[in-house]
């Protein structure tokens, strides 16, 4: 069966250390597996037809997400599914999802106009970033109105969440299926592009991480987590993401897309 991968250019420009491993193993079950990256092709978006047996979204840009979109439109099977990843992609879908299904997360506005969020700071800092953000670009922490106000007019809709003291480092958290993974790595704007320490996952985290696929539909995703003084509080959810640091991760991720395969299988 043909597996395609919809890609992103990566940051360092290498390629992905947990993908090579999974592709080895799809391919010497007898799999064929490929992939590209939508920027840098030229498609027809209106005679499209899917030509693989099972894609999967591994990039988190727009043109992705509605390349896929498309595929899902063509019946395409996809991991995760479309409607998944574009609730979880559009953060103000998603913060309302996560607080319906009882996920922990933490108080969140959206606006065009930053000039109405300065009375929200009266009850402590905030964090504003793009409604469909990624590797934390766009981010950034708000403690005064002048801070505020510096920050440039957004040309998207913002997302404005009530800012959660943590222990001043991410916890990143991998669910493959139903098993939860966690590595801590400090806080930094390339964060993203280095492993953490793979460290145990407590009971409350692994409850809210699952709640969270059931709540999305996913099966291969991540959560960043803070971990306050109240207990652990979900931030964001991010469709297939790296596993940077989760140790003997590519067999479980292979087993998943294995099980989708036989599944899409059964369908056509």
């Amino acid at each position: 069966m043909r597996i395609a991968f919809l890609l992103t250019r990566r940051v360092p420009d290498v390629p992905s250390p947990v993908l090579l491993e999974v592709s080895r193993l799809l391919e010497r079950r007898g799999h064929r597996v490929d992939g590209w990256i939508p920027e840098e092709r030229l498609d027809r978006a209106d005679t499209q037809q899917p030509d693989a047996d099972l894609y999967l979204l591994k990039s988190h840009t727009e043109l992705a997400l509605s390349v896929a979109g498309l595929l899902h439109d063509r019946g395409a099977a996809l991991l995760n599914p479309y409607p998944a990843c574009l609730a979880a992609q559009d953060k103000i879908t998603a913060a309302g999802r996560l607080r319906a299904a009882g996920v922990p997360t933490a108080e969140t506005w959206v606006t065009g106009d930053l000039r109405l969020v300065a009375p929200l700071l009266e009850d402590g800092p905030l964090i504003v970033k793009p409604h469909r953000g990624h590797r934390g670009a766009g981010v950034h922490l708000v403690r005064t109105a002048a801070e505020l106000a510096a920050l440039p007019v957004p040309s998207v809709p913002v997302v404005v969440q009530r800012y959660i003291p943590g222990p001043g480092e991410d916890l990143k958290v991998y669910v493959v299926a139903d098993e939860v993974f966690a590595v801590r790595k400090p806080f930094a704007a390339d964060s993203f592009s280095r492993p953490g320490r793979p460290v145990p996952v407590t009971s409350a985290v692994r409850e809210a991480a699952l709640q969270t696929r059931a709540a999305f539909g996913l099966d291969l995703f991540g959560v960043d987590v803070i971990e306050s003084p109240d207990g652990p509080v979900i931030v964001d959810v991010n469709y297939f993401p790296g596993y940077k640091g989760v140790p003997d991760v590519a067999p479980r991720i292979a087993a998943v897309i294995g099980s989708h395969l036989t599944a899409a299988a059964l369908v056509s």
